[in-house]
């Protein structure tokens, strides 16, 4: 049986995140160790203690659940579990990464950070938005969003998570008033969504092109195993495609769906959340009823997922 083993991204972020697996497994310990040394700050006691107000700013969530989730992923790898085939959403892109062995994690630890600094600073507070809209077809969507735009606004649709769940990013006026008209469309809902940035849209591009002189200066390696790219829902494994992938994916729409389908296509019969959080999961139920998914994210899911692929050895 084939594993896929997906990654979140920011909003899965909590004080406290994968502190039992800490205490149990040294492996752990010695990760925030080593996250702590290149961040040159305790990101230990910022996961662990809070407070909530700061763990919540991009700057540190971004290092925050890279972390979690590569401690998660090498707990996996202690108990002989590993992927096959990976893929993150948004910022758990470079968590697979890691996990592939394209990257290593204090590079990537160093490298989100600054990444959540440019994304930031690349739209003052209160300028950019996102919505998430349910229940209304993704045409319609890009369709309100182009006129919106027309009319002066910046809005599109960047992330395209399952069926029934787009979010768009832009200018704060212009995501209000296409809300707004979706909501008249026929959407189920058009929820505003408390976030410091309006990621992922073109408004990142002054983020993108300050990423892409860090992602100069650090070594990307081929990827030991296929990794599926947000930008194009595509499988990428030499070092020159994840580089210009990851530069892209600042400014540019994660299509999910697209990349749950091509680990589908490539074999990929379970699906593990590795990380803080079963957001993945529910999406994944929501692309296709068949995919069977587990989380990793504490104790006890960990042995629910080890006991789950001791039965189906």
């Amino acid at each position: 049986m084939k594993k896929a083993f997906v990654f979140p991204g920011q909003g899965a972020q909590k004080v406290g995140m994968v502190k039992d697996l800490y205490d149990a497994y040294p492996v752990v310990k010695q990760l925030f160790e080593e996250a702590d040394d290149a961040l040159g700050f305790s990101l230990t006691k910022l996961c662990f203690e809070g407070p909530d107000e700061e763990l919540m700013k991009t700057y540190n969530t971004q290092p925050a659940i890279l972390t979690a989730s590569t401690a998660c992923c090498r707990v996996l790898a202690q108990e002989g579990l590993t992927p096959d085939i990976a893929a993150g959403h948004s910022l758990g892109e470079y968590s697979a990464l890691v996990a592939a062995g394209a990257l290593t994690f204090a590079d990537a630890v160093r490298t989100v950070r600054l990444r959540g600094q440019f994304m930031q600073e690349a739209v003052p507070l209160g300028e950019g938005g996102m919505a998430a809209i349910l229940g209304l077809a993704e045409d319609k969507i890009k369709d309100i969003c182009a006129q919106i735009s027309a009319q002066g606004g910046t809005v599109q649709a960047v992330n395209f998570n399952c069926p029934g769940q787009i979010v768009i990013a832009g200018s704060t006026k212009a995501v209000e008033e296409a809300a707004a008209a979706m909501k008249e469309a026929g959407a189920k809902r058009a929820i505003l969504l408390h976030v410091s940035a309006p990621f992922h849209s073109t408004l990142m591009e002054p983020a993108a092109k300050r990423l892409a002189e860090v992602l100069d200066d650090i070594t990307i390696s081929d990827a030991k195993i296929p990794v599926v790219a947000n930008v194009n829902g595509q499988i990428e494994t030499s070092a020159a495609d994840i580089k210009a992938n990851l530069v892209k994916q600042a400014a540019s729409p994660v299509l999910w769906i697209d990349c749950t389908k091509t680990m589908q296509a490539f074999g990929a019969e379970t699906f593990v959340e590795v990380g803080p959080g079963k957001t993945l999961c529910g999406f994944n139920r929501k692309i296709d009823r068949k995919i069977h998914s587990e989380n990793v994210e504490d104790i006890p899911s960990l042995q629910k997922t080890l006991e789950f692929f001791q039965e189906v050895r």
